[in-house]
Protein backbone atom coordinates (compact mmCIF):
# COMPACT_ATOMS: atom_id res chain seq x y z
CA UNK A 1 0.00 0.00 0.00
CA UNK A 2 1.07 3.46 -0.67
CA UNK A 3 3.30 5.45 1.95
CA UNK A 4 2.16 8.67 2.39
CA UNK A 5 4.13 11.75 3.90
CA UNK A 6 1.87 14.78 4.54
CA UNK A 7 5.03 16.93 5.07
CA UNK A 8 5.87 15.96 1.37
CA UNK A 9 2.66 16.37 -0.18
CA UNK A 10 2.05 19.40 -2.57
CA UNK A 11 0.00 21.80 -0.68
CA UNK A 12 -3.47 23.39 -1.65
CA UNK A 13 -3.54 26.55 -3.89
CA UNK A 14 -6.57 27.70 -1.84
CA UNK A 15 -5.18 27.36 1.51
CA UNK A 16 -1.60 27.18 1.84
CA UNK A 17 0.17 30.43 1.85
CA UNK A 18 -2.04 33.33 1.44
CA UNK A 19 -4.24 31.09 -0.38
CA UNK A 20 -4.45 33.02 -3.73
CA UNK A 21 -5.87 29.68 -5.52
CA UNK A 22 -3.09 30.05 -7.88
CA UNK A 23 -0.18 28.25 -6.74
CA UNK A 24 0.36 25.58 -3.92
CA UNK A 25 3.67 24.83 -1.56
CA UNK A 26 6.18 23.25 -3.69
CA UNK A 27 7.65 19.82 -2.86
CA UNK A 28 10.61 17.96 -3.96
CA UNK A 29 10.18 14.37 -5.22
CA UNK A 30 13.36 11.97 -6.55
CA UNK A 31 12.71 10.15 -8.80
CA UNK A 32 10.47 12.32 -10.95
CA UNK A 33 6.97 11.25 -11.66
CA UNK A 34 8.45 9.75 -15.24
CA UNK A 35 10.41 7.73 -13.07
CA UNK A 36 13.33 6.07 -12.57
CA UNK A 37 12.41 3.05 -14.73
CA UNK A 38 9.56 3.94 -17.46
CA UNK A 39 8.29 2.04 -20.05
CA UNK A 40 11.67 1.35 -22.12
CA UNK A 41 12.18 -2.51 -22.37
CA UNK A 42 15.16 -3.82 -20.32
CA UNK A 43 17.26 -7.10 -21.42
CA UNK A 44 17.95 -10.43 -19.85
CA UNK A 45 21.31 -12.22 -20.97
CA UNK A 46 21.60 -15.87 -19.96
CA UNK A 47 25.13 -16.58 -20.77
CA UNK A 48 26.25 -13.36 -18.46
CA UNK A 49 23.00 -13.98 -16.40
CA UNK A 50 22.30 -10.21 -16.28
CA UNK A 51 19.55 -7.52 -16.72
CA UNK A 52 20.85 -4.72 -18.57
CA UNK A 53 18.19 -1.59 -17.14
CA UNK A 54 18.02 1.72 -18.61
CA UNK A 55 17.50 4.36 -15.69
CA UNK A 56 17.21 8.13 -15.10
CA UNK A 57 18.16 9.81 -12.14
CA UNK A 58 16.13 12.94 -11.82
CA UNK A 59 13.86 14.39 -9.55
CA UNK A 60 11.17 17.39 -9.83
CA UNK A 61 9.84 20.27 -8.02
CA UNK A 62 5.96 20.09 -8.15
CA UNK A 63 2.87 21.89 -6.75
CA UNK A 64 -0.77 21.77 -7.16
CA UNK A 65 -2.73 24.54 -9.18
CA UNK A 66 -5.88 24.79 -10.27
CA UNK A 67 -6.92 22.30 -12.75
CA UNK A 68 -7.77 24.42 -16.45
CA UNK A 69 -8.31 23.45 -19.59
CA UNK A 70 -5.95 23.83 -23.00
CA UNK A 71 -6.41 22.18 -26.28
CA UNK A 72 -3.02 20.35 -27.09
CA UNK A 73 -1.84 21.06 -23.41
CA UNK A 74 -1.03 18.50 -20.68
CA UNK A 75 -4.10 18.00 -18.04
CA UNK A 76 -2.43 17.79 -14.95
CA UNK A 77 -3.94 19.86 -11.68
CA UNK A 78 0.03 20.48 -10.55
CA UNK A 79 3.12 22.27 -11.95
CA UNK A 80 6.58 21.05 -12.17
CA UNK A 81 10.29 21.50 -12.97
CA UNK A 82 12.06 18.29 -13.70
CA UNK A 83 15.54 18.62 -12.19
CA UNK A 84 18.81 16.02 -13.04
CA UNK A 85 20.04 14.74 -9.68
CA UNK A 86 23.65 14.41 -11.21
CA UNK A 87 25.68 17.59 -13.28
CA UNK A 88 27.20 15.00 -15.70
CA UNK A 89 24.61 12.76 -16.20
CA UNK A 90 20.97 11.82 -16.48
CA UNK A 91 20.52 8.57 -17.80
CA UNK A 92 22.56 5.33 -17.08
CA UNK A 93 22.40 2.33 -18.70
CA UNK A 94 22.81 -1.05 -15.87
CA UNK A 95 24.65 -4.31 -15.80
CA UNK A 96 22.45 -5.69 -12.75
CA UNK A 97 23.26 -9.08 -10.97
CA UNK A 98 19.80 -10.56 -10.22
CA UNK A 99 21.11 -12.88 -7.86
CA UNK A 100 22.77 -10.03 -5.20
CA UNK A 101 21.06 -7.02 -6.63
CA UNK A 102 24.45 -5.14 -7.33
CA UNK A 103 25.34 -3.34 -10.23
CA UNK A 104 27.89 -4.73 -12.21
CA UNK A 105 28.80 -1.91 -14.48
CA UNK A 106 27.04 1.33 -16.07
CA UNK A 107 27.42 3.29 -18.75
CA UNK A 108 26.58 6.99 -17.63
CA UNK A 109 24.46 9.16 -20.45
CA UNK A 110 23.98 13.31 -20.38
CA UNK A 111 20.27 13.11 -21.83
CA UNK A 112 17.94 10.47 -20.12
CA UNK A 113 17.59 7.20 -21.69
CA UNK A 114 14.24 6.42 -23.71
CA UNK A 115 14.23 3.35 -25.24
CA UNK A 116 14.65 -0.10 -24.57
CA UNK A 117 18.07 -2.74 -25.00
CA UNK A 118 18.77 -5.11 -26.69
CA UNK A 119 21.45 -7.86 -25.95
CA UNK A 120 22.90 -10.61 -28.20
CA UNK A 121 24.24 -14.49 -27.73
CA UNK A 122 27.57 -12.85 -29.40
CA UNK A 123 27.69 -10.85 -25.85
CA UNK A 124 27.08 -6.93 -26.95
CA UNK A 125 24.16 -5.21 -25.20
CA UNK A 126 22.57 -2.64 -28.20
CA UNK A 127 20.57 0.69 -27.20
CA UNK A 128 19.86 4.14 -28.29
CA UNK A 129 20.37 7.71 -26.66
CA UNK A 130 18.62 10.85 -27.65
CA UNK A 131 21.89 12.33 -28.90
CA UNK A 132 20.88 10.05 -31.96
CA UNK A 133 23.29 6.98 -31.25
CA UNK A 134 23.13 3.83 -31.43
CA UNK A 135 25.38 2.06 -29.45
CA UNK A 136 26.73 -1.51 -28.95
CA UNK A 137 28.84 -2.36 -25.86
CA UNK A 138 30.59 -5.84 -24.10
CA UNK A 139 27.53 -7.33 -22.09
CA UNK A 140 30.39 -8.69 -19.79
CA UNK A 141 32.45 -5.42 -19.07
CA UNK A 142 30.31 -2.21 -20.62
CA UNK A 143 32.99 -1.14 -22.99
CA UNK A 144 31.71 0.43 -25.69
CA UNK A 145 32.35 -1.93 -28.89
CA UNK A 146 30.76 0.74 -31.66
CA UNK A 147 28.35 3.49 -32.29
CA UNK A 148 26.53 4.92 -35.03
CA UNK A 149 24.58 8.27 -35.80
CA UNK A 150 22.02 8.12 -37.04
CA UNK A 151 20.53 12.02 -37.28
CA UNK A 152 17.84 12.17 -34.59
CA UNK A 153 16.84 10.63 -31.04
CA UNK A 154 16.29 6.86 -30.34
CA UNK A 155 13.60 6.39 -28.24
CA UNK A 156 13.02 2.85 -29.50
CA UNK A 157 14.25 -0.65 -28.96
CA UNK A 158 16.52 -1.80 -31.19
CA UNK A 159 15.44 -5.45 -32.89
CA UNK A 160 17.85 -8.24 -34.48
CA UNK A 161 17.04 -11.20 -36.26
CA UNK A 162 18.43 -14.21 -38.60
CA UNK A 163 18.76 -14.69 -42.52
CA UNK A 164 20.45 -16.90 -44.39
CA UNK A 165 23.07 -17.05 -41.63
CA UNK A 166 23.19 -13.35 -40.90
CA UNK A 167 22.76 -11.46 -38.61
CA UNK A 168 20.96 -8.14 -38.74
CA UNK A 169 20.21 -5.30 -36.11
CA UNK A 170 17.76 -2.07 -36.49
CA UNK A 171 16.27 0.81 -34.96
CA UNK A 172 13.72 3.58 -36.05
CA UNK A 173 15.54 6.70 -35.25
CA UNK A 174 12.72 9.94 -34.49
CA UNK A 175 12.68 12.28 -31.58
CA UNK A 176 9.08 12.91 -31.06
CA UNK A 177 5.74 12.22 -29.54
CA UNK A 178 6.07 13.54 -25.67
CA UNK A 179 9.54 13.58 -25.33
CA UNK A 180 10.46 17.01 -26.48
CA UNK A 181 7.59 18.42 -24.34
CA UNK A 182 9.72 18.07 -21.32
CA UNK A 183 10.32 21.18 -19.53
CA UNK A 184 12.06 22.92 -16.70
CA UNK A 185 16.03 22.06 -16.23
CA UNK A 186 15.85 18.75 -18.25
CA UNK A 187 14.70 20.83 -21.37
CA UNK A 188 18.19 22.13 -21.42
CA UNK A 189 19.70 18.50 -22.03
CA UNK A 190 17.24 17.34 -24.68
CA UNK A 191 16.09 20.73 -26.48
CA UNK A 192 18.82 20.68 -29.13
CA UNK A 193 18.02 17.37 -30.49
CA UNK A 194 16.98 17.18 -34.27
CA UNK A 195 13.53 15.35 -35.37
CA UNK A 196 13.17 13.20 -37.65
CA UNK A 197 12.20 9.57 -38.83
CA UNK A 198 13.99 7.07 -39.86
CA UNK A 199 14.80 3.03 -39.99
CA UNK A 200 18.15 1.84 -39.80
CA UNK A 201 19.55 -1.78 -40.59
CA UNK A 202 22.93 -3.05 -40.03
CA UNK A 203 24.71 -6.60 -41.06
CA UNK A 204 27.17 -7.85 -38.51
CA UNK A 205 29.81 -9.21 -39.44
CA UNK A 206 30.65 -12.83 -39.42
CA UNK A 207 33.31 -13.88 -36.77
Amino acid sequence: RPIYNDEKRPGNPFTDGGGDGKKGKTVFHAPSFLGGKNQMPMAFNPKTGYFYVPANEWGMDIWNEPVSYKRGAAYLGAGFNIKPLHEDYIGALRAVDPVNGKIVWEVKNNAPLWGGVLTTGGDLVFYGTPEGYLKAIDAKTGAEAWKFQTGSGVIAPPITWEDNGEQFVAVVSGWGGAVPLWGGDVAERVNFLEQGGSVWVFKLHKS
